[in-house]
């Protein structure tokens, strides 16, 4: 076959019904990739593992990073360590589907499965969505009242706004979007990196951290933290997000075109998420430096940990650089969240209107919980509420990796893109024990 002439990667009679619309149809295809060197190549796929990187620093993802880092010190840094890798290796595999089908994985389960498995699926996500608005509408509602003394409640309607901010950006060109993205993980990173040297951490002890350790099984209670750790990190809308946003690259159509296309996505997400490795360790090192480490052992409560870093640190820029940092965090995870939500409602149920509409519907679907919760629990409650919607996540995870391992992995889905056989069993390992964890988990807390 020639190699140059357009392929068809894919066999039609393997998908039970033909793709329609491309994922995010506003920007599908809208960033060129224009000829020239590898490195310019190259840089036209830089973004996109941005946005997924994201999901590392969401303010779910501080509350159970507080709260383990707090309680049992850096044991709880090997968790970050492997649900990075693990998340290294399942956006690969969202790239590579996105790639080889042009479909994001919620248009590959619909056009997969009978009509009455897709439609449970795309509850589940819906789930997974409202579990992550819950944490991200919390986080940006308690940072702007730390910073503005703005209260929980209008924090919460505030929140909402973002879907105008995203639809000002596109209109501007996509890679506005990931400009946003980008300079706001600029700013956390640079408050982390404060932070983190003003506790002067015992970093002996942080390299000992990276050791796994078996109680974090034999331990219900550290188990609970570390799926919670896990459900942060490898979030399941990122899958979807991911494997739509890939597509505003606008590659050619030529097997090796699609090649070099997932290769360079590859190289994206996986730089962007060792990034985001750095600054969740960070979170979770911090509070392990600044409370575990003086004998503050239950902080979880964001404002609690807000309040108490001046007088641990000896510092009045500390608890204004948390506060930032989470307001920061939480502008980046309403803002790539509300995406994923546009992905997810498309995707499974083929939902066509106005894109301001679709926006604000998929937004409502999960801001009207998380505002409930709000109001109902105040900033007391706001702890539990944010680690258990990690947990939420974490327990929802299968039902979005095992399609997208099984799919990944089918020649007659993927054609030559098909996942190599050795990668295809990695993934498997890790959605066993993703399984497995979770199984554990429900039967520790239903005996207990």
């Amino acid at each position: 076959m020639d190699q140059s002439a357009p392929v068809s990667l894919v066999q039609k009679a393997a998908w039970r019904r033909s793709s329609e619309l491309p994922s995010l149809p506003e920007v599908n295809r809208s960033i060129a990739v224009r000829p020239g060197s590898v490195w310019r190549r190259a840089a036209a796929f830089l973004g996109p593992g941005y946005l997924v990187a994201v999901g590392y620093m969401d303010p779910g993802n501080w509350a159970t990073s507080l709260a383990g880092g707090s309680k049992y010190g850096y044991a709880l840094l090997s968790v970050a360590l492997i649900s990075n890798i693990m998340a290294i290796i399942l956006q690969s595999l969202c790239a590579r589907l996105a790639v080889a089908t042009g479909r994001d994985l919620a248009q590959a389960c619909r056009d997969a499965y009978p009509r009455p498995v897709s439609w449970v699926l795309w509850l589940l996500a819906e789930l997974a969505i409202c579990a992550t608005d819950l944490a991200e509408v919390i986080g940006t509602a308690i940072g702007l009242n730390l910073l503005f003394g703005i209260p929980l409640e209008i924090g919460v309607v505030i929140t909402a706004l973002d879907v105008f901010l995203i639809l000002y950006l596109q209109n501007l060109g996509f890679r506005w979007v990931e400009a946003f993205i980008i300079t706001l993980l600029g700013v956390i990173a640079v408050c982390f990196g404060i932070q983190i040297a003003m506790a002067d951490p015992d970093w002996a002890g942080v390299i000992t951290g990276f050791a796994p350790t078996t109680e974090i099984v034999t331990n219900p209670d550290m188990l609970y933290l570390a799926l919670g750790i896990l459900g942060a990190t490898v979030m399941p809308h990122n899958l979807y997000l991911h494997s739509g946003i890939v597509q505003t690259r606008a590659y050619g159509e030529t097997l090796p075109e699609r090649r070099e296309a997932l290769r360079f996505a590859t190289l994206d997400s996986t730089i962007a998420l060792m990034f985001a490795l750095t600054i969740n360790a960070s979170l979770l090192i911090l509070a392990a430096a600044a409370f575990h480490h003086t004998g503050r052992t239950e902080i979880a409560e964001l404002g609690e940990a807000h309040t108490l870093l001046q007088p641990i640190l000896g510092s009045a820029i500390a608890p204004m650089l948390f506060g930032l940092s989470l307001l920061c965090c939480g502008l980046n995870s309403t803002v790539t969240a509300t995406m994923a939500g546009q992905i997810v409602m498309e995707g499974f149920i083929n939902f066509k209107m106005a894109p301001w509409m679709r926006r604000l519907i998929t937004r409502g679907i999960a801001i009207i919980p998380a505002a409930g919760v709000t109001i109902a629990y105040g900033e007391s409650g706001t702890a539990k509420l944010l680690i258990l919607s990690q947990v939420i996540l974490s327990l929802q995870l299968p039902f979005a990796v095992i399609p997208l391992v099984t799919m990944t992995a089918s020649k007659a889905k993927m054609g030559a893109l098909v996942t190599p056989r050795w990668l295809t069993v990695i993934a498997g390992v890790i959605a066993a024990v993703i399984v497995v964890l979770n199984v554990k988990l429900l039967v520790d807390f239903v005996l207990g």
